[in-house]
């Protein structure tokens, strides 16, 4: 009934808290289903990892930048077919902004899954990982919390090198 990467992106959200993981899988499914359009509601929810992950880092000015973003989106969308709660979670969404913009510390987020089917099946894939669903977030795993500063970044590097590459070619015809 749902896609296994968004059931992915809920067990990371949930279970060990990765946010960039979050982030890298849903985006990877977005541009196998949705690439062009920005506004689409798994943009929203790629923003909210994301938005998560700067809180968690101390960086509020960007985790605030990115969940306004999603906020926006959002609000733009039925998320029936995600098995959210769209009232609950556009609440809780303003609320943590607010949090956000008075500079409070990253408490752990639990998205308005009504679906319990949904529950079920993160459960299942939650204990398979050997994670908890809904544990609060580890604070001191530098592997999950300083992710993007810990990654291997060769083939991005290689890739934005064959871009400017190709544009610089481009430009030169």
């Amino acid at each position: 009934m749902y896609p296994q990467e968004y059931i992915e992106f809920l067990v990371h959200f949930h279970g060990d808290r990765d946010y960039f993981e979050c982030h890298e899988i849903l985006e990877e499914y977005w541009k196998k289903v949705d690439k062009n359009n920005k506004n689409s509601v798994l943009v929203g929810l790629i923003l909210l990892a994301v938005s998560n992950y700067h809180h968690r880092r101390g960086n509020f000015s960007g985790a605030a930048r990115t969940l306004k973003k999603s906020l926006m989106i959002i609000e733009q969308h039925n998320l029936d077919a995600l098995g959210l709660s769209k009232e609950e979670l556009l609440i809780l969404l303003k609320a943590r902004l607010t949090h956000i913009q008075e500079r409070k510390e990253y408490l752990s987020m639990r998205l308005p899954i009504k679906d319990s089917s949904l529950i079920e099946a993160c459960k299942k894939s939650c204990q398979q990982k050997g994670v908890n669903w809904c544990e609060k977030s580890d604070l001191s795993n530098d592997e999950i919390v300083h992710r993007h500063l810990l990654r291997d970044r060769s083939e991005v590097m290689i890739e934005r090198a064959q871009a400017i590459k190709l544009r610089q070619k481009k430009g030169s015809e």
